[in-house]
């Protein structure tokens, strides 16, 4: 049965309280709540409203972070309870990320220690024994959260002439998803390099590979790789910045449950906005993409192309293109619009393999517009 279109309007309100330092301790306390505004018109996973399009934007109140903070070590932070764990810029959180697009964030119940000892180099180190999905409480498990007993190491090191390098190895135990219990370990090399006054060369490599671990009734043994190459300018008053990014990124995938996941990362951010490969299909991914970056005056304009294809059998899903206009006025006020359009590829490969890639041969379009104040 086909779905009725979805129509949501959300109003998401957070207010953090940080308490000041104690004998090198501290404390800090987050609540957040989403409520639905007007247009309810939408699934959101948990409201039964299975006949519409899913939106997951859960109504609900949660606890977002609670954590006890101490520093009292020399160049060592340490955070006990719940909290945000990002080891990269927002929103490019590939592997452990917050989902920061959804109006409920993930977050992670840990014991978190950042080391910043060696020059340079910052040693960052996670035990999360619980995950709390952008689903909502509300939700069946695990949907509402991942029962953990993970392990997650980043290191990263920015002395190299050429480039920042990171180095990581995370290895999920998700005792209630079993079939999402990996092992993951890899590399990246991220760089800029100056080319005249006003332009400079960006590049980025990166290499992983994942095995089944824990509980894991699969056999995995995937890889992934990442390659990008492009270009920043600075220009005049009008236009601040031009970005021009190639990328080529690719998820291994045999046909079945031996394929690369990332299912803690902010995966809303890869392969375009539609959303429609949250999950990395059985077949895998690989993905050909064009970004475009513009400041002009003060607004933030983002164009991207992606044309998506398999890893397994070399067939192609089909092509999305996604854009984005925002901008911050006084400092406290965001106004955006994004749209994403993916157009699904009629083969015969991508027909057949539907129900392996559940969701790759449909099209599908989506609209937001959004309003922030934050103080």
């Amino acid at each position: 049965m086909a779905l009725r279109n979805a129509d949501a309007s959300t109003l998401r309100t957070f207010l953090g309280y940080e308490t000041g330092v104690f004998h090198d301790f501290s404390a800090t306390i987050d609540l957040e709540n989403v409520i639905e505004v007007g247009i309810d018109d939408f699934n959101d996973g948990s409201n039964g409203k299975t006949g519409y399009a899913t939106v997951v934007d859960p109504s609900g109140t949660e606890l977002d972070q609670a954590f006890l903070n101490y520093t009292g070590i020399r160049n060592t932070g340490i955070k006990l309870g719940r909290q945000y764990i990002t080891y990269r810029n927002a929103p490019f959180h590939r592997y452990i990320g917050t989902i920061l697009w959804r109006q409920n964030w993930q977050t992670f119940d840990a014991l978190t220690i950042d080391n910043r000892t060696f020059p340079d180099t910052r040693i960052r180190y996670a035990y999360a024994w619980n995950i709390n999905r952008i689903f909502g409480g509300d939700a069946p498990e695990p949907l509402s959260h991942f029962d953990s007993d993970s392990h997650l190491v980043n290191i990263q090191y920015g002395g190299l002439p050429f480039g920042d390098l990171e180095v990581y190895g995370y290895l999920l135990d998700l005792d209630n998803a079993p079939g999402f219990s990996t092992r993951t370990f890899g590399a990246r090399l991220h760089g800029k390099r100056k080319l005249g006054e006003n332009i400079a060369a960006l590049y980025t490599a990166e290499y992983a590979m994942q095995t089944d671990h824990a509980g894991n009734p699969a056999d995995i043994d995937a890889d992934y790789f990442l390659g990008e190459i492009g270009a920043s300018c600075q220009l005049n008053r009008f236009i601040d910045s031009v970005t021009l990014k190639f990328s080529y990124e690719r998820l291994s995938g045999t046909g079945g449950a031996d394929r690369f996941v990332t299912i803690s990362g902010t995966n809303h951010a890869f392969q375009g906005w539609n959303d429609r490969f949250l999950v990395t299909p059985g077949d895998g991914i690989q993905d050909f993409i064009l970004t475009a970056v513009m400041k002009i005056k003060g607004a933030n304009l983002v164009a991207a192309y992606h044309d998506i294809g398999s890893d397994n059998m070399s067939y192609d899903y089909g092509r999305e293109f996604n854009l984005l206009l925002s901008r911050t006025f006084r400092k406290h006020y965001t106004l955006g619009l994004k749209y994403a359009s993916y157009d699904a590829d009629n083969n015969p490969g991508n027909s057949s393999r539907n129900g392996v890639n559940a969701g790759t041969a449909n099209d599908i379009d989506k609209f937001w517009i959004w309003a922030q104040f934050k103080y």
